[in-house]
């Protein structure tokens, strides 16, 4: 094997390493995601759970309906919140989806609608499941119409922004971007998962069991895009994603 082969074969070696890694710790996220949630659903059936969920909504709001800090602290975290209704992520949903397109990103755009309406369906199925009623009524600032267990917005946040983020991270060749791009899609996640419990809408167990499962969903389509990404790369099928051409 000459000087260049030894090159490429590490330079390939190197490349599936990475793959292989990024691979892991999907379903490392996956793994964790779904023991916490069990963990969650566990305890908030039992004294420990209810006295750290009540401490919580107690120090945020010391007189219900009336949480910690300035007005346009409250104002801001209204505004936050709606960044996680399903309004409001269809019409982003329709944004990235048109823009995947744009970019011959077949497959990401497929995932990412399929996503969002698999987030939809976990999120009202396992609403149904625990029929959790919400924090007293006193102390929402927000009008809510179903289950509290788990938080819709923290669980669809997390998916459409993490799923978002994980997809746009391929578009991008620099490691700072592609951390960048993906801790927004966290930021964002965290922030409107916060807003559920500084405004009386979710107990903070809610909170934590939307994002361990919209971190969990999120992370297996990554996993299918991964594969069926691979598979089609070896059988030049048209669903792939294709590089965008430079203008």
């Amino acid at each position: 094997m000459t000087g260049e082969q030894h090159v490429v074969f590490w330079r390939r070696a190197l490349r599936i390493a990475r793959t292989e890694i990024a691979a892991l710790s999907a379903l490392l996220v996956i793994a964790l995601g779904v023991m916490t949630f069990v963990e969650v659903a566990d305890d908030m059936t039992e004294g420990d759970g209810q006295r750290f969920d009540l401490q919580i909504l107690h120090w945020l709001q010391p007189l219900p309906g009336e949480p910690r800090g300035p007005w346009w602290l409250h104002e801001a975290m209204a505004d936050l919140t709606s960044l996680g209704g399903i309004s409001v992520l269809t019409l982003f949903a329709v944004i990235a989806f048109s823009f995947l397109l744009i970019q011959r990103k077949r497959l990401s755009a497929l995932l990412l609608v399929v996503g969002l309406i698999g987030g939809v369906i976990l999120s009202e199925g396992l609403k149904a499941l625990f029929e959790r009623e919400r924090p007293p009524a006193a102390y929402q600032a927000v009008e809510t119409i179903n289950a509290s267990f788990p938080s819709g917005h923290a669980l669809l946040s997390t998916v459409f922004y993490l799923t978002l983020g994980v997809m746009l991270t391929r578009a991008f060749p620099k490691k700072r971007l592609k951390a960048f791009v993906l801790g927004c899609g966290v930021l964002v996640a965290v922030l409107i998962g916060t807003t559920r419990v500084y405004l009386g809408a979710h107990w903070a167990s809610d909170v934590i069991a939307g994002w361990c499962a919209g971190a969990a969903w999120a992370m297996a389509l990554w996993l299918v895009a991964y594969a069926v990404e691979r598979r089609q790369i070896v059988h030049h099928a048209p669903l792939q994603d294709e590089p965008a051409r430079p203008v």
